[in-house]
């Protein structure tokens, strides 16, 4: 049902993004009497599973979710339409356009999908408000991971600063470190102040870790899986673990070290439970491990901050929220071109996408997941590839400033160029899901 749930919120994010780029098309090629030929979701190649022509265009559904299209005529696009370029051009055709018309048509679906993406952040400010965890709220330290540790960062340590700058959220830590180039991380250790230095060795691993540093959290049972020893021996969710064998453990990675060192062993489990102290002995097996998992309610144990806005105050905080996501998501792009950090290892297709959803139907996750997908894909659309929009519009910007224009020939081979490099790229994108998806079976 999870996968389902995904796969749904997926389509709809995607349908709606690609309706609204093409309409960006679609909408300056009306404006500037442009005949346009075909306007589809999804591609449609040997049949389509709907399809209407209203006056001079036909309307369809393709069965290839891969994106979608409006053919205009008179332009060498994916379509490869090269018999009507053999004909002379007519006056409502692309190609006979002046170079600004056809720069605006071929930038309206990127415009529609930023602009898009400002509306939704407006909405979701206005509707749900900002809610966010503070570093300083963060009253019990990091729980590190091996990576975080062999940097010199340790359990408990309080991040304060990044490059001496006050960090505010708390989970920004991580991309700030990835994306800025952060050279020294201030922490607050045992009253004093430590600066840890962050090579640059350790990007690559960053970029695949999930728990680099975590907030460190007291021990309440939040789940069991399905063999779990700690359940058959009798805990229940919401259960606050404190003790092994009468060794206190008041944190969740205390407790998990310390379970280590009782493999294939018993031992007696104390737990808070209302106001009573219970004990449970567990068998703990060669894993080290007994099953449980802790809670995540970050609002039991920290005060988060929260803000409302209004109307008058939802517009400029979610513009200002847009650009920033357009920024963070450039200096992302800047990493996946850079060899030293590997991060073209981290490039995920489809699968890779589908799983950035809840599992359960979640409106404001959907909608800021719509928003961040709006930016990506105006972003990879306005790259200067050929068979992209960002391939035609160099080559209009060429043209309008040498007064040249590409020949129809040209074109044609440009654009099968592009098609091989887009192929080439998804391939690999699609390939690297496939492969983990293998790897961590």
């Amino acid at each position: 049902m999870e996968i389902l749930v995904k796969t749904g919120q997926f389509l709809l994010s995607i349908s709606i993004l690609v309706i609204l780029h093409e309409f960006g098309h679609f909408l300056f090629a009306k404006l500037f009497k442009t005949r346009v030929e075909k306007f589809y979701l999804f591609f449609n190649p040997w049949f389509s599973l709907f399809k209407k022509k209203i006056g001079e265009t036909e309307y369809g559904l393709g069965w290839l979710p891969l994106g979608g299209y409006v053919k205009i005529t008179g332009m060498i696009d994916e379509s490869m339409d090269k018999e009507q370029m053999k004909k002379p051009p007519e006056p409502h055709e692309f190609r006979s356009k002046p170079s600004w018309q056809r720069l605006l048509i071929m930038l309206g679906g990127v415009l529609v999908n930023f602009i898009l993406a400002l509306i939704i952040y407006s909405a979701i400010l206005y509707t749900w408000g900002d809610q966010y965890l503070p570093a300083k709220n963060v009253k019990y330290g990091i729980m590190a991971d091996s990576l975080a540790k062999d940097i010199g960062l340790k359990d408990g340590d309080k991040i304060i600063a990044l490059d001496n700058k006050p960090v505010e959220d708390f989970y920004k830590i991580v991309p700030n470190i990835v994306l800025n180039e952060v050279q020294t991380i201030q922490v607050e250790r045992e009253g004093s102040t430590k600066q840890i230095p962050v090579p640059d060795r350790i990007i690559p691993e960053l970029l695949n870790s999930t728990s680099f540093v975590m907030p460190r959290l007291p021990f309440y049972v939040g789940g069991f899986s399905k063999e779990s020893p700690a359940k058959d021996a009798g805990l229940k969710v919401n259960d606050k673990l404190i003790a092994i064998n009468n060794y206190p453990v008041e944190f969740f990675d205390v407790f998990k070290d310390t379970l280590t060192n009782y493999k294939n062993q018993e031992v007696t489990i104390s737990a808070l439970r209302d106001n009573d102290t219970l004990n449970f002995t567990v068998f703990v097996p060669e894993s080290g491990l007994i099953g449980v998992a802790p809670s995540g309610d970050l609002t039991r144990f920290f005060e988060l901050e929260s803000k409302r806005y209004n109307l008058v105050e939802a517009i400029p905080a979610g513009i200002n929220k847009g650009v920033e996501t357009f920024s963070s998501y450039l200096k992302q792009l800047k990493l996946i071109f850079s060899p030293k950090t590997e991060a073209y290892k981290s490039l995920g297709g489809f699968i890779t996408i589908g799983k950035i959803f809840p599992g359960t139907w979640n409106w404001q996750a959907f909608w800021n997941l719509t928003a961040f997908l709006s930016i990506i894909l105006a972003i990879m659309n306005v790259l200067p590839i050929p068979a992209l929009d960002g391939g035609h519009v160099m080559f209009l910007l060429y043209e309008m400033i040498t007064g040249r224009k590409p020949s129809d020939k040209f074109m044609e081979y440009a654009q099968i160029t592009g098609m091989i490099i887009l192929l080439t790229l998804l391939l690999y994108a699609n390939g690297n899901d496939i492969f983990r998806h293998i790897l961590n079976k």
